[in-house]
């Protein structure tokens, strides 16, 4: 039921960004002299429709409701960059066209910053070493310590606690850091200690058995913990969300540079003589497989778990989430708004028209492509939860 929560949960978040993002098209389109003629939530095929002869994207624009969840559409006249009709995305500048294809990025950044700033004002989760925050009006709260893996058939597992679950108390002293619950485990070594103890806010009291060594590097209770820091702030709140969203976009770009440069160079050095290259280099693959998360990653395990953990966690997943929409679609891949511009700046510089036929080849094989880095990594999503 947590997953099938979880995916729901995803499917809507994810398909709400999605919206935000195509509206940021089609205002800028509208803005710009392109008409809109159709914005649709979800993919064909279509299950309501209705023509509105005046609204925010235009004139007789149709907005349809489709049937295929995941995100949604614009649909502007004459999309090809040939089409030279009054109205047509084809016939307005160069300038203009970058606007049009860029205001998606931003929008999904915007939204982004704003989700930060509002969990700013009710604690925003610290995930970074030197997150930023305005140290005049920044106050740091040091959440209980919190319980992230519980090992099987360990002292805490015997014991009837569970990943989630915040010590409290250990042996009667107050658990007030994460070193504290090993270091208390440690000084209470084989014996029998009462742990309190808070689960979905309500506390609990159970006895605990530990163990009297630890030679194979379990520890003495079995249970690794965490302790988690929230920033608040008041009127920096804006200041706080906008930094935050900076360095968190910094840190997505460099980390899609590793992972490109893991892959790149993971796939050549296979070709190598040397076995200790090829055994690094498919470390660094594994490495790969394991940042990237498709559809099935995020809606099956990465949505649940935040759900789980709670309404804090699923809006800062959805910021992250509209924050790294943002940076894939600046990217210049073809089929998606930076590949886009990309080849319609290309074709300009080389001073040659960029033909229909031409440009649809060109996304159509971007597209293709993409689809099926989908389908594998969905498959390598699969392989994860399966094991």
């Amino acid at each position: 039921m947590d997953i099938l929560i979880g995916v729901i949960l995803g499917v809507i978040i994810l398909t709400i960004l999605v919206v935000i993002h195509e509206l940021g098209h089609g205002i800028v389109a509208r803005r710009n002299g392109v008409v809109v003629e159709e914005f649709g939530i979800g993919f064909p095929p279509r299950a309501w429709g209705k023509k509105v002869k005046n609204s925010i994207l235009g004139k007789n624009v149709h907005y349809t409701i489709n049937w295929l969840p995941l995100g949604g559409f614009v649909k502007l006249q004459g999309e090809n960059d040939s089409a030279s009709n009054e109205g047509d995305y084809g016939s307005v500048t160069f300038w203009q066209k970058t606007k049009i294809l860029l205001a998606g990025v931003f929008m999904n950044w915007v939204a982004a910053a704003v989700l930060l700033s509002i969990l700013a004002t009710v604690g925003l989760p610290k995930i970074l070493p030197n997150q930023f925050s305005i140290p005049a009006d920044t106050q740091i709260d040091a959440q209980p310590v919190e319980l992230v893996t519980v090992v099987a058939d360990s002292p805490a597992k015997q014991a009837g606690l569970q990943e989630g679950d915040k010590v409290l108390r250990f042996g009667g002293q107050p658990v007030l850091k994460a070193t504290d619950l090993s270091d208390l485990a440690k000084q209470n070594k084989g014996k029998t200690v009462e742990v309190v103890y808070s689960r979905s806010n309500v506390e609990a009291i159970t006895k605990v058995t530990l163990r009297d060594e630890n030679e194979d590097k379990k520890g003495y209770f079995g249970a690794s913990s965490a302790q988690q820091e929230l920033i608040r702030a008041s009127w920096s709140a804006p200041l706080v969300g906008i930094g935050t969203t900076v360095q968190l976009t910094m840190i997505t770009l460099q980390g899609l540079g590793d992972v490109v440069g893991k892959a790149v160079s993971g796939i050549a050095l296979q070709l190598s003589p040397n076995e200790q290259v090829r055994k690094d280099a498919s470390e660094d693959l594994s490495t790969v497989g394991d940042s990237v998360a498709g559809p099935v990653g995020i809606f099956g395990v990465i949505f649940p778990a935040a759900e789980k953990a709670g309404i804090r966690h699923v809006v800062l997943l959805s910021a992250i989430i509209s924050l790294t929409l943002a940076v894939m679609n600046m990217l210049p891949i073809p089929a998606l708004d930076g590949g886009r511009w990309f080849v319609t700046a290309l074709f300009r510089l080389m001073k040659k028209p960029l033909l229909k036929e031409t440009e649809e080849k060109i996304h159509g094989t971007g597209f293709l492509v993409l689809m099926g880095l989908i389908i594998l990594v969905t498959i390598a999503d699969i392989g994860k939860i399966w094991q």
